[in-house]
C-alpha cells in the first residue's frame, strides 16, 4: 500500500489464500459422507470486469489459458454477466478437484494482474443426495474473497434462504473449512447461474 492509499483512506485487498479455497475439495468428502451433500460439478467465479484496455487483456489471456486447460481436464467453461454487472465464468466437471483447480486458475490470474480487488467470490454448487437428482435442493458454499472464508447458502423458493440449515452447516464444517464466522455477512445470491 503507497502514502497515497493511506492519505486516501483506502485498502488494497489482500490475495485470498489458495489453500483455503483448496479446502472445499477435502470438505466435499465430509459433505457428502456426513451431511449427504455431494458436489453437482458445477462452479462459478464472479468478478467485476473493467472496461480498460489491459483488462481486456488479461481476460483474453484468460479465457485462452481456460480453453488449454479444459482440452487437458475436460472441463466446460462459460461465461454469463449478471443484471448487476457482474461477470460468471461458470465451469462444469464431473471431477470436483478439476473444477476446484480452474476457479484457481482464474483467481490467480486476476490476482497477478493485479485485480484482486475485482474479485467477488467463488460459488461451489452441491446437491442433497438423499433426494435424487430430479428433486435435488441445491446447496451453495461461497468462498467471499474479500473475507478469504466460506459460508453456506441455502436458498427455498423466491427470495427466501433457509438459514437454519445453514447454520447446521455451519456446525458440522467449522473443522473442515475456513468458515466466516459472522452470519450476517453471509450474503445470499439470487439466481446464480449454476
Amino acid at each position: 500500500m503507497g502514502l497515497l492509499d493511506v492519505v486516501l483512506g483506502r485498502r488494497r485487498q489482500k490475495p485470498a489464500s489458495s489453500d483455503r479455497l483448496f479446502a472445499i475439495t477435502t470438505a466435499a468428502v465430509t459433505l457428502e459422507t456426513e451431511v449427504g451433500l455431494r458436489p453437482s460439478g458445477t462452479a462459478g467465479i464472479v468478478f467485476k470486469p473493467l472496461e480498460t484496455a489491459d483488462f481486456g487483456d488479461v481476460t483474453r489471456d484468460l479465457d485462452e489459458l481456460l480453453r488449454s486447460a479444459a482440452k487437458d481436464t475436460g472441463t466446460k467453461v462459460d461465461r454469463k454477466d449478471d443484471s448487476f454487472g457482474y461477470r460468471w465464468i461458470i465451469l462444469q466437471d464431473a471431477d470436483f478437484e478439476d473444477v476446484v483447480t480452474a476457479v484457481n486458475v482464474v483467481n490467480e490470474s486476476l490476482e497477478e494482474a493485479g485485480y484482486s480487488e475485482q474479485l467477488l467470490c467463488a460459488v461451489f454448487a452441491f446437491e442433497d443426495a438423499s433426494r435424487g437428482k430430479v428433486n435435488a435442493q441445491h446447496v451453495y458454499w461461497i468462498f467471499n474473497y474479500k473475507r478469504d472464508t466460506f459460508y453456506p447458502f441455502v436458498p427455498k423458493g423466491d427470495k427466501e434462504r433457509d438459514m437454519e440449515r445453514e447454520l447446521r452447516l455451519r456446525a458440522a464444517m467449522a473443522r473442515e473449512l475456513p468458515l466466516e464466522p459472522e452470519p450476517e455477512r453471509w450474503f445470499p445470491l439470487w439466481d446464480v447461474p449454476l
